[in-house]
């Protein structure tokens, strides 16, 4: 776009944050691989973000999918070859959410 004779940088995606869906987002650096990072600039968020992840596993929303492919019975090396994530991921994942035991008194 030019304004005046001078370039106007322009986003041709709209950056909205995952967590909150927010648009107040600003660039906050690049990851060791030179991929760029974002902050949410909402006050009861500000969290960080990429758009894109190189490991699916990092993509927001997967911890939900791992355990819908677990209610539905698929086993853990099913749901990371549907995934396209590690096994190990699966398991550390389905470890974490494990509920405490009751025991009887």
């Amino acid at each position: 776009m030019l304004y005046w004779g001078k370039k106007i940088m322009e986003h041709t995606q709209p950056i909205t944050c995952p967590h909150c869906d927010s648009a107040d987002t600003v660039k906050n650096g690049h990851r060791s691989n030179g991929d760029q990072r974002w902050r949410c600039n909402r006050e009861s968020c500000q969290k960080s973000f990429q758009l894109a992840y190189r490991y699916n596993a990092n993509n927001i929303g997967m911890d939900e999918q791992i355990e819908k492919h677990t209610l539905n019975s698929s086993g853990i090396r099913d749901t990371a070859r549907i995934l396209s994530i590690d096994k190990n991921t699966v398991m550390n994942h389905l470890k974490k959410k494990r509920r405490p035991r009751l025991t009887r008194t």
